[in-house]
Parts: structure tokens; C-alpha cells; sequence
């Protein structure tokens, strides 16, 4: 493999380090709420997978097989240890919260409703700033964080890293629609570059097999149409799949791409069409870093939109840096494939099946 195109793939894994880019779509939620003296945090979380994690951080063996009475027993015999990866910290100084987990089936009877890991703590009166910090997290979450009445503040953290100190002497006033356009902008674009080392690596597919700017941008164009279609459907809660079902099949979309560059020497009819069945698959997996942000009904639209935008600006720049990256080896088309397309669709696929298979266990 050619220098420029192992440096770009090398310093996209070191951006996002392979346990981490299985990023836990809609698993991770916490929407913390400070009132009458109270901080209440709710994690929300996959039980099976939490279990695996605290068996884990625990040294203990992975359980497998259990029922749900003996895997929620599990789950509230590591609550130590789930505290020791969770971090409040206010004014600075370490709060210990008391916790409780919440099962689906104690509060709903929806069988898709969410699990809870539910945190509280005092807060003294004079209290000026908040933070949070959830060490159990893979991959990027949402923090909302609403103050008595005031506005309900968002933050994306990434991973165990702690958040931003929030002010709770000055609650939040309500974003204008141009402060919403731009987080929510910036936020799709890092979830793809850094953060999106799946969809990155599926978007390199899709360049590899045709670096042609009319066949990428044929493709991209698909994918960008249907990802779209699906993260609006899935967003206003038209369609949905649990995020079992889509991640392993993101990433066999990435295996499928990649082997077929490896096949295949040019673009053929059928292509356009996968690429959008899997622009479905790939939209519902962004709408899951957008549920449950709590956001207000009319900005819901602007958010949505311009994180899309934002997704579509992070694939370009991965599409503009993969063009100069291979330039050079592009004026022969057999030096080409073979120094560039194969050895990179070769390492896509690997990568992706690795994925489905940790993300099917």
C-alpha cells in the first residue's frame, strides 16, 4: 500500500481507535435536571449491554444466557463499579450520588422503552457549576442538562471525557434558530470526521472504486438522499429498528462496498442501488445520535437539517482529502487498483467485518 494512503487510513484509526468507532447508536442518553436542591441524572442505557461492560470493568467472566430478573440482579450487584466510572462533579468537587437502575418494565410496558440508570445527589445552594463525566460510554453522547425552568442545555461528549462546566447559577436562555443551525452543523460534521469511523470508511468505499468525480459524486449523491430520507422518517417516529439491528448491519454494508471494489473494476448499474438500500441503513443510524435530545418542537427542524448538512460537509472533506491523497497514482488505472483500491478495500473489509461480528456478540 502506497505511503499517503496508509498515512490517511493510519491517522483515521488513530482518530478513532476501533473499540471506539463501534459507536453505541441511541444506547447512551443522560439528561440531568437541577431542582429544589436536587441533581437527578438519567442514564439511559442498553441493559445487556451495561452488564457486559461492569462484568468487564469488574474482571469478572461476561455472563450470557441470563434472564432478565438475574441480569438486572447483576446490574445493581456492580453499582459500585458503575459509580467508580461515573464522575459529578460540582464546583469542582467530587459528589457521590446515590443509584438506582430502573428496568424498562418498572416504568413502561412498551417493550422498545429505554433502561435506566437513575443518579442523585444534593446540590449546595450556592452551587455555581456542574459537570459530568460517564466513563461506561464508547462512543459519543448526548448530556442535556436543564436548570429549574431554564432551557434545556446540550452537550456532545465523546467517550469517558468529562463535559464542559455548566453554569447553574445562570440557566440557560433558549437558543435562537441560528445558534441551533450551528451546533447542530458543527455536531454533524465531527460525527464524521473524527468520529465516524464507519461512515468514513464507507464513504472511501464508495470513492475507491471509481475515483471519477461523476461516478463519486453519483454515488455520494444516492447515499446522501437516502440517509436523509431515513433520518427525517426515523427522527419524526415513522420508522424505527433497535440499534441491534442496524449497527451490524452498517457495518456489513461496509464489507459488501469493500469486497465488492475488490470483484469489480468499474461501476456497474447495480451499485447506485445498494449504495442507497444502505444510505437507509446508515440515516437511521445517524438519527440515533439525535433522539431524546429534548430539544425545543420549533428548532426540531432547524437541528435536524443542519445536521445533515453537517454529515454531508464531513463526507466531502473525507472524499476531497481521499482525491489529493491518491492523486498522483490516479493517471494509471491498473497502478492504481492495484497499489491503492485493493490493498485499501482489503483493509475496509477486515475492518468491517471485525465490527459485525463485535457488534452482533
Amino acid at each position: 500500500m502506497t505511503r499517503s494512503l496508509s498515512a490517511l487510513l493510519a491517522a483515521l484509526l488513530w482518530s478513532a481507535p476501533l473499540p471506539v468507532a463501534a459507536h453505541e447508536i441511541g444506547a447512551s442518553q443522560a439528561s440531568a435536571t437541577v431542582r429544589d436542591g436536587v441533581v437527578q441524572i438519567d442514564v439511559v442505557v442498553d441493559p445487556d449491554t451495561l452488564l457486559s461492560k461492569l462484568e468487564a470493568f469488574a474482571g469478572r467472566p461476561v455472563s450470557h444466557g441470563l434472564s432478565r430478573t438475574d441480569r438486572d440482579g447483576r446490574i445493581r450487584d456492580l453499582a459500585q463499579v458503575f459509580l467508580a466510572e461515573t464522575g459529578i462533579e460540582i464546583d469542582g468537587a467530587a459528589v457521590h450520588p446515590h443509584f438506582e437502575y430502573r428496568p424498562a418494565s418498572a416504568f413502561s410496558d412498551l417493550a422498545q422503552s429505554p433502561s435506566v440508570v437513575r443518579l442523585t445527589a444534593p446540590v449546595p445552594p450556592a452551587a455555581d457549576r456542574f459537570a459530568f463525566r460517564y466513563g461506561l460510554s464508547l462512543g459519543t453522547y448526548a448530556l442535556n442538562l436543564q436548570v429549574g425552568d431554564g432551557a434545556v442545555e446540550t452537550q456532545w461528549i465523546v467517550g469517558g471525557e468529562t463535559s464542559q462546566a455548566i453554569s447553574l447559577s445562570s440557566p440557560a436562555s433558549p437558543l435562537r434558530r441560528v445558534d441551533v443551525a450551528r451546533q447542530y452543523l458543527a455536531l454533524g460534521f465531527t460525527h464524521i470526521v473524527p468520529h465516524g469511523l464507519d461512515h468514513i470508511l464507507f464513504v472511501l468505499g464508495i470513492f475507491l472504486l471509481s475515483s471519477r468525480w461523476r461516478s463519486v459524486v453519483a454515488q455520494v449523491s444516492t447515499f446522501t438522499l437516502a440517509h436523509s430520507i431515513t433520518l427525517a422518517l426515523t427522527m419524526y417516529g415513522i420508522v424505527s429498528l433497535p440499534a441491534k439491528v442496524i449497527e451490524p448491519m452498517i457495518a456489513l454494508s461496509i464489507v459488501y462496498v469493500a469486497i465488492e471494489n475488490l470483484i469489480v473494476g468499474e461501476l456497474k448499474p447495480w451499485r447506485l442501488a445498494l449504495v442507497f438500500s444502505f444510505g437507509l441503513l446508515h440515516g437511521m443510524g445517524f438519527a440515533g445520535v439525535l433522539r431524546d435530545l429534548g430539544l425545543p418542537r420549533p428548532q426540531f427542524l432547524t437541528a435536524l437539517v443542519s445536521f445533515n448538512v453537517g454529515v454531508e460537509a464531513g463526507q466531502l472533506a473525507v472524499i476531497a482529502v481521499a482525491f489529493a491523497a491518491v492523486a498522483y497514482w490516479q493517471r494509471s488505472g491498473t497502478t492504481y487498483r492495484r497499489l491503492i483500491v485493493q490493498p485499501a478495500s482489503l483493509l475496509i473489509a477486515l475492518i468491517g467485518l471485525f465490527w459485525t461480528v463485535q457488534r452482533v456478540l
